[in-house]
């Protein structure tokens, strides 16, 4: 199998120092993570965060929707640690791009990490801005998947596009099933980023399909036994 760099989304700090199973190359975390960990202050947990990922990339998200304060917090953010990615959303909430921000973020040589990003179309409007960087270019082929649309399409076509065009990185995010993590090498990309249960689903690959069948049928029988059950 090929390789790809595997960071971990959303681990809670606890998490970070645990076993995954799998070697993780970096980390990801965004504004609706925090929410559900409990976070009351952003940058005091994220240094706390960075404390424990041993100096690997990590992508911390600005949550602004106005460019003046979007780029007030990526400089915030960045001041952390040198292995920090900012990551901005690909439009603001009225849909317009934030490429302004982008441009001058490129210019302060702050690492990024576009995201949200759904469409080739959205990839051909920033890429001229960011193609000598080593941005990453996240795009959420999970979410494009719950579309009904076929994300390896999608994704092969944007990864073409970004490897004859830029020295960036795409990113498959979002992932709904561990063998997306084989499609994610298919397809081209260079990063998956997945949460804790999936990666540690990883070592499952390659265990034969009746051993399986048969661990559960057992786990029918004895959630079965154990609760009681009658008919």
């Amino acid at each position: 199998m090929k390789k790809i760099k595997l960071f971990a989304d959303g681990l809670k700090i606890s998490e970070l120092s645990g076993d995954l199973g799998m070697e993780i190359d970096g980390y990801t975390f965004n504004p609706s993570i925090f929410k559900n960990h409990g976070v009351k202050n952003y940058i005091e947990h994220s240094e706390k965060l960075l404390q424990k990922c041993n100096n690997k990339p990590v992508s911390f998200e600005v949550f602004a929707d106005e460019e003046k304060e979007m780029i007030k917090q990526a400089k915030i953010l960045n001041k952390l640690g040198n292995n920090i990615y900012i990551k901005v959303p690909i439009t603001y909430t009225n849909k317009s791009f934030t490429t302004n921000v982008l441009e001058i973020l490129v210019k302060e040589n702050i690492k990024l990490n576009v995201t949200a990003i759904f469409t080739l179309d959205q990839i051909k409007t920033v890429l001229p801005i960011v193609k000598d960087t080593n941005t990453i270019l996240s795009v959420f082929a999970g979410r494009i998947y719950d579309c009904g649309v076929d994300a390896c399409e999608i994704m092969k076509k944007i990864c073409d596009e970004v490897k004859a065009n830029s020295k960036c990185q795409t990113l498959w995010a979002s992932p709904r099933m561990p063998y997306d993590y084989i499609s994610a090498i298919n397809v081209g990309a260079e990063i998956i980023t997945m949460q804790g249960p999936q990666i540690k689903k990883l070592s499952m690959f390659g265990k034969k399909l009746e051993d399986y069948s048969l661990e559960t049928v057992k786990q029918f029988y004895n959630d079965a036994l154990s609760s009681g059950f009658k008919i």
